[in-house]
């Protein structure tokens, strides 16, 4: 396993714990760590996508949930309007995140304020308004409505690939100004409208690692507070190596937390109790940095057909990590070899040393160093593994 294998690194991991410990005593440290991951464990998002009919507001939910347009569960497709009322799809590996497919707005007598009313504004975090080719009078009247209420939204013109394809057999064609005139062409629509200071998102939804998809996904990221933001960091699809970086900064965020849980009931004087809870912690959250890193059969089978290679190639590339159903107490006890014993003695020196308070605790602590050894460890081996898909997919 590779991971903490240096004083330094260990050091840095070890760094808020630091901070935490000198302004509470331990039981309050772990009080508040057991709170902060039952928060993040509670916490939900709701995101709305709208638009006209046709528009491609359902691919794009399906983007978003990393599932195809035809699997079972996927947001109904079709030319025609398909949405008649607020549709709810669950995100299939995060259900904390749910996503809705609201009814179109491309009737002649659109009224924003009756149709949030009617969809029901308050319960989503902020809206998603979506175009084909260009945005209308609604949209603008939508946008300053959710800006009355105080709700976030963003504009998306979707089915960039087609219209780039159109483009490209004609002679001197340049991909950097066929987007910016596209671009350009949106914002007029939207301030001709009344929109003010309009953004427009450029997307492609079989195509997510192009255009404009990831700056979306990270001005949306940025927009949302420390309790939504992992939530949405893990749960949306990674398409480059900047956001594998930032998955891995959202999970370790939560690695001490849990390990400072798990030293919570190391100290507990029951036999056995440590050992039943460390092995359920440790699977429980190696199957969601799986899952966060799309290592798992449903979603290595859902890229495949994204990028048209078969999904045996993508799987070839995984050399470090099982995959998430493969997860299980016996894979977690299979690691406790030799290599895992030293690492942890070296977290445990490092914390005795760096830690003086949680040292002293000798139960807790062996709970504490073989869980944040483990935990760093396998995301690390995540990580890499995820970056190999990655370039699977770029040959």
């Amino acid at each position: 396993m590779a991971g903490t294998n240096s004083k330094e690194s260990i050091e840095k991991g070890l760094a808020g714990m630091k901070v935490a410990l000198g302004q509470l005593n331990l039981e309050g440290v772990v009080a508040n760590a057991e709170k902060e991951l039952k928060l993040l464990k509670n916490t939900r998002l709701d995101i709305a996508f709208t638009g006209v009919s046709g528009a491609g507001k359902s691919s794009l939910v399906n983007a978003f949930r990393n599932v195809s347009d035809y699997e079972d569960g996927a947001a109904k497709i079709g030319v025609q309007q398909t949405t008649m009322l607020c549709e709810r799809y669950p995100h299939p590996k995060f259900p904390e995140l749910t996503l809705w497919d609201l009814p179109g707005i491309g009737t002649p007598e659109f009224k924003p304020k009756e149709y949030l009313e009617k969809v029901n504004f308050s319960r989503y975090d902020f809206f998603i308004i979506v175009a084909s080719e260009r945005f209308t009078v609604n949209d603008a009247m939508l946008a300053s409505e959710i800006q009355k209420m105080n709700k976030r939204f963003y504009f998306v013109r979707t089915k960039v690939d087609q219209a780039m394809d159109a483009e490209r057999r004609k002679p001197g064609f340049s991909e950097a100004q066929t987007l910016e005139e596209i671009r350009q062409y949106c914002l007029r629509n939207l301030r001709e409208e009344g929109a003010v200071d309009p953004r427009v998102f450029l997307i492609s939804s079989w195509h997510l690692n192009m255009y404009d998809f990831p700056p979306l996904q990270k001005t949306l990221a940025n927009d949302l507070n420390d309790l939504k933001r992992p939530l949405l960091i893990m749960a949306m699809p990674a398409f480059s190596r900047e956001h594998l970086q930032e998955k891995k900064a959202a999970m370790e965020a939560v690695i001490w937390k849990k390990a400072l849980v798990s030293c919570g009931v190391g100290v507990i004087p029951i036999p056995g109790l440590s050992l039943i809870f460390d092995i359920a912690l440790l699977v429980s959250t190696m199957k969601d940095f799986c899952k966060a890193f799309g290592l798992d059969e449903e979603s290595l089978c859902n890229l495949a057909k994204r990028v048209g290679k078969p999904v045996g190639v993508l799987k070839s590339a995984i050399k470090k990590t099982p995959l998430a159903n493969q997860i299980n107490p016996e894979f977690v006890k299979s690691l406790t070899t030799k290599s895992l014993l030293c690492g942890s003695a070296m977290v445990l020196e490092e914390v005795s040393d760096f830690i003086p308070v949680l040292g002293s605790l000798v139960g807790g602590v062996n709970s504490f160093a073989s869980t944040y050894y483990m935990l760093t460890g396998f995301l690390e081996d995540a990580v890499e593994d995820a970056e190999s898909v990655l370039a699977k997919v770029a040959e």
